[in-house]
């Protein structure tokens, strides 16, 4: 037997919880049609995000800008490796005019780490979440960056465009982080969420994710929730990992949907504002939900 065969044999099937149909209807053409048209990646499509089906059936979806090539080479991640293209200097217009001709309410703005880059695509986030507010007003801005190597300077290019939500992924528990991801560190990340807080407080919130099922263990997982609080974070979301391609890490465990369900209430009682814990919850999915305003975070109760 080969390894690739190997490989195939070892993998498990999806539990029925993680079955999902795939709707399509006209939105989803629709969607499709115009990111096409506007010549835009997406994290739908670039990370195969499970969700993908349902969001565009609901004409919604999560713009990756700075290219689909990433400088990192994580080891949960689809999007592509290689040596990155140059910035598109129109990119940010074109999210614009995509957010506006979808009506989108919330949109989520992401990009590939740009390692390459001095200041790592920051002064291209700021330029997008400017033209997407020009062209909507009102619009709520949720930003998912990575970790510029915790500069500073890129940081602040970043929190001057005044995004309503920053939001940066821990992905995974300390231990398991250097297998993880690639040129990232675990305190790296609490930095740069620590650094948002201190830096612009209750006039933004703070966001990250995990996924679950790499081989974590509760108190690891309740562990990192407990360093999220004590970084200020305000939102959480909990999700299952599946492997993309059989060269990614594998699925050490399907997580039970009782299991997600505890863990948010734990997470709501160390004091996130806003919890999203369950099997297909990924960074932004259903995003929209937490209405920016309601929830401030200054009333979040302290770490425990």
């Amino acid at each position: 037997m080969t390894t690739l065969e190997a490989s195939k044999v070892a993998r498990p099937r999806l539990p029925e919880w993680l079955r999902l149909p795939l709707p399509t209807t006209a939105a989803f053409s629709k969607t499709r049609n115009l990111l096409q048209d506007l010549k835009l990646h997406t994290v739908c499509e670039s990370a195969r995000c499970p969700n993908h089906w349902e969001c565009w059936s609901k004409g919604t979806a999560t713009f990756m800008i700075a290219g689909d090539r990433c400088t990192r080479a994580c080891g949960f991640c689809a999007v592509s490796t290689a040596k990155p293209l140059a910035l598109e200097q129109d990119e940010p217009e074109r999210v614009a005019e995509a957010t506006a001709r979808m009506g989108l309410k919330h949109v989520v703005i992401t990009a590939v780490a740009r390692d390459d880059l001095p200041d790592g695509g920051a002064e291209h986030f700021r330029r997008t979440i400017e033209a997407v507010r020009t062209r909507n007003p009102g619009i709520v801005i949720e930003v998912l960056v990575p970790d510029f190597q915790d500069k500073n300077d890129a940081i602040e290019l970043v929190l001057s465009a005044e995004p309503e939500i920053f939001n940066h992924n821990l992905e995974t528990v300390r231990r398991l982080t250097p297998s993880v991801r690639h040129r990232a560190t675990y305190d790296r990340s609490l930095t740069v969420l620590r650094k948002v807080k201190d830096r612009r407080g209750d006039r933004m919130h703070t966001k990250s994710g995990m996924m679950l099922g790499l081989g974590e263990t509760t108190e690891e997982v309740l562990e990192a929730m407990r360093d999220l609080r004590a970084s200020s974070c305000d939102i959480l979301t909990l999700g299952q990992y599946l492997q993309p391609t059989l060269k990614h890490l594998p699925v050490v465990e399907f997580v039970p949907p009782a299991r997600f369900a505890w863990l948010g209430e734990q997470a709501e009682a160390l004091g996130f504002v806003h919890v999203a814990s369950g099997p297909m919850v990924r960074s932004s999915y259903h995003a929209d939900e937490f209405q920016v305003g309601n929830a401030n975070p200054a009333e979040s109760k302290p770490a425990c």
